[in-house]
């Protein structure tokens, strides 16, 4: 695996070092963080250090945290026994526990009437859309913002918020929802009352220690401008594929994006072809959202922002991150290239 390059962040980032390390010095921790012996007491510790860590990183408070096994659980319990309108460019643990009635317009944002009714993304995993939030929204995605973009809970004027930690480069399999104060949840099941009550379950305290050390060091490289490195890359790769064809579609280009992220379309090469393609020439891309079982969805991103379907089918989306290289575009745009004229040859 070590000739490949990685171009898919926004399925998964890398596991940070940081959060590796936290991770094993805490997988000997004894206690149950619900116990109130010395072991128990060392365990809570590991867990409010995290608490703190993600707050100070996603500016807010820290019983504002409420720590879950991934953003989807998040999602499902924000939503909990609430009816709440959406819009498709919802992610689908969004969409499949909202109304999708809500409207996009032309430029891609979500068209609210009744905010406190509403669940509108922070940013679109397969376009990188970035959504000009209203106050007082009752449920934002953050999941692919966080830690990529200047982002605060606290100036944000939302309710809720989802984060996950293996997107920005902590474990898999643990996340938060975040609540602001004076805002109620419904536990989704009964159970011994961790996380003040609003979310039984024993804490995973190995994943949320790596989910607080990632947070520290992705907020220190956002801050050090490693994203904006990023946008470089991607603004060079965009450059490079429009060289070869002019036949391309750049979802997104000229609104406001994430920094890494590229959505690009050639009508009549199937994206799901193309994927295949360049995994086997050593890349991993993607033909849209990782959450589909292995299975590549026609996408209702696209659909909702006027594409048709012979755009939206062939799309592929590269999401960069700090790990990749100019040398790795570059090759990345001669293969792409290759493919390209492998495709038209067959079309004449």
């Amino acid at each position: 695996m070590n000739n490949r390059a990685y171009f898919d962040w926004n399925a998964t980032a890398p596991l940070k070092q940081e959060a590796k390390t936290a991770m094993i010095k805490v997988m000997n921790e004894l206690g149950n963080p619900s116990s109130i012996h010395a072991e128990g007491r060392a365990a809570k510790s590991v867990v409010e250090k995290a608490r703190e860590q993600i707050s100070d990183a996603f500016g807010a408070g820290s019983s504002e945290i409420i720590f879950t096994s991934g953003a989807t659980e998040a999602a499902k319990l924000a939503l909990n026994n609430h009816n709440v309108n959406c819009a498709a460019l919802e992610h689908p643990c969004v969409l499949s526990n909202c109304e999708n009635s809500l409207e996009v317009s032309k430029n891609g944002q979500v068209l609210v009437v009744d905010p406190e009714n509403s669940s509108v993304q922070s940013a679109n995993s397969e376009t990188g859309i970035l959504q000009k939030l209203h106050g007082g929204i009752y449920l934002t995605d953050f999941v692919q913002s966080f830690c990529k973009i200047p982002t605060a809970f606290d100036w944000s004027g939302c309710k809720r918020g989802m984060l996950s930690a293996h997107k920005i480069g902590g474990p898999k399999g643990v996340g938060a929802l975040v609540v602001k104060k004076g805002e109620e949840v419904q536990d989704l099941f009964n159970g011994g009352g961790q996380e003040s009550g609003r979310r039984s379950g024993t804490e995973n305290i190995v994943g949320i220690a790596g989910f607080g050390a990632a947070a520290v060091k992705a907020q220190k490289d956002l801050q050090e401008g490693v994203w904006e490195k990023v946008l470089k890359l991607r603004n060079l790769l965009e450059e490079g594929l429009e060289a070869i064809t002019s036949e391309a579609i750049f979802i997104g280009r000229g609104l406001d994006r994430l920094p890494n992220t590229c959505c690009v379309s050639v009508p009549g090469w199937i994206g799901e072809t193309a994927v295949m393609q360049m995994d086997i020439a050593g890349y991993a891309i993607s033909a849209g959202s990782a959450c589909s079982s292995g299975v590549v969805k026609k996408s209702s991103v696209l659909k909702s922002l006027g594409y048709r379907s012979e755009i939206s089918e062939c799309a592929i989306r590269v999401s960069l991150g700090p790990d990749n290289t100019e040398e790795e575009i570059s090759k990345f745009i001669d293969m792409w290239g290759n493919y390209y004229r492998r495709f038209k040859a067959k079309a004449a």
